[in-house]
């Protein structure tokens, strides 16, 4: 059984997903989002998130991660926050030794949905559907966090054949 924690950075919420696979079936685990404040200073919203991905880490015990990359085709002025909150996961990530992937937003919606273009909602729903979960997980950042982790466990044969290469 593989446990992968998928997330999906930003400085006012980072979403976070586990789910376990054996090779052919998905299980949802748990799900949630860390939320920040916007009247707080920067370093304490990025030491928040440290310490809630670190908590989940420890608690959940996944073997790898699927984090979304950096996308920012409209505005980069909003990317520096999102690029602070990714930095922030990569390292707690690397602190307790799990392995950590990264995939285009396209990459994830391709994984999902097999279109690269697909919209939110029905990145959500397939994401309930490959879960088997009777409602599509709230909030949205979570269902991204979900879709991510997701993403890595469709890609994960890939990525061993890559790394025995």
């Amino acid at each position: 059984m593989t446990r992968v924690v998928g997330i999906d950075p930003g400085l006012a919420s980072t979403g976070w997903g586990i789910v376990d696979s054996d090779g052919s079936r998905y299980r949802y685990v748990d799900h949630g989002v860390v939320s920040t404040e916007a009247n707080v200073a920067v370093g304490l919203r990025l030491r928040m998130i440290f310490h809630e991905l670190e908590s989940i880490i420890t608690e959940y015990r996944p073997g790898e991660a699927g984090i979304e990359s950096l996308y920012f085709a409209r505005n980069a002025t909003s990317a520096i926050p999102v690029a602070q909150a990714r930095g922030v996961a990569f390292l707690a990530l690397a602190l307790a030794d799990v392995p950590a992937f990264e995939y285009p937003p396209q990459a994830i919606k391709q994984s999902i949905v097999g279109e690269g273009k697909a919209d939110k909602q029905q990145v959500q729903e397939l994401v309930r559907v490959l879960l088997g979960l009777a409602e599509v997980p709230r909030p949205d950042h979570g269902a991204d966090a979900l879709a991510a982790a997701i993403c890595h466990l469709a890609h994960r044969p890939l990525q061993e054949r890559m790394n025995h290469v």
